[in-house]
């Protein structure tokens, strides 16, 4: 069975295995909801975890909700730079960042205005470093309880995540803050590279108590 699942600002790493391991249908009819993956994503810097939050152009007044294939960045606050720079400053010394370096950077000098069409290449871009193709359908209409699909859009909640089981891997700054799970994939790739793809393949992941 298809997997529903929100495209995020590169995803989390029990997100991502769950894409690599199953076919995916992408939630394009929802609401927006603050404080989700929707415009979030964690990584590990020198002073432990961290996140990296797009600033969004809010609707004001009755047209308060938005559809999150409506939203638009704030492009006005320089964050794309701010983000890069942070990503530099937290990977740099990474095995694998000066190797993936040129197909993520590219990301933070477009000008994309729609968040989900920004989440989505940040999604295809990861999976050409991984040499995967990324699935393109999405939904036609929103669905409360879906049937034809195995709902697992809980996973764009940032708050009280549960506990993966994810498989632990050697992390820049892990000697200073012990291991932290289920960052974004771009800790993985940073620091597994070319064996993230088996990483994410070999993971079981709980979802039945989320």
């Amino acid at each position: 069975m298809e997997l529903l699942i929100h495209p995020t600002y590169f995803p989390s790493i029990a997100t991502f295995a769950m894409l690599v391991q199953h076919e995916v249908v992408w939630e394009a009819h929802d609401n927006f909801q603050k404080q989700t993956y929707r415009n979030r994503c964690y990584i590990c810097t020198d002073k432990g975890k961290h996140m990296l939050n797009i600033p969004i152009q809010h609707v004001g007044g009755e047209e308060g909700r938005q559809k999150y294939v409506d939203v638009r960045m704030d492009n006005s606050y320089g964050w794309k730079k701010i983000h890069w720079r942070t990503l530099e400053t937290a990977y740099r010394t990474s095995p694998f960042f000066e190797f993936y370096e040129d197909d993520i950077k590219p990301l933070f000098e477009g000008k994309e205005e729609s968040l989900f069409d920004f989440n989505m290449k940040t999604i295809e871009i990861i999976g050409g470093c991984l040499g995967i193709e990324i699935p393109k359908e999405k939904t036609t209409t929103y669905e409360l309880q879906p049937s034809e699909v195995r709902d697992l859009r809980f996973l764009v909640n940032a708050k009280n995540e549960k506990d993966f089981g994810l498989e632990l891997y050697p992390q820049v700054f892990e000697e200073r803050h012990g291991f932290i799970a289920n960052l974004s994939i771009l800790d993985l790739l940073f620091n597994e590279g070319t064996q993230t793809l088996d990483y994410l393949k070999s993971q079981s992941i709980n979802t039945k108590d989320a």
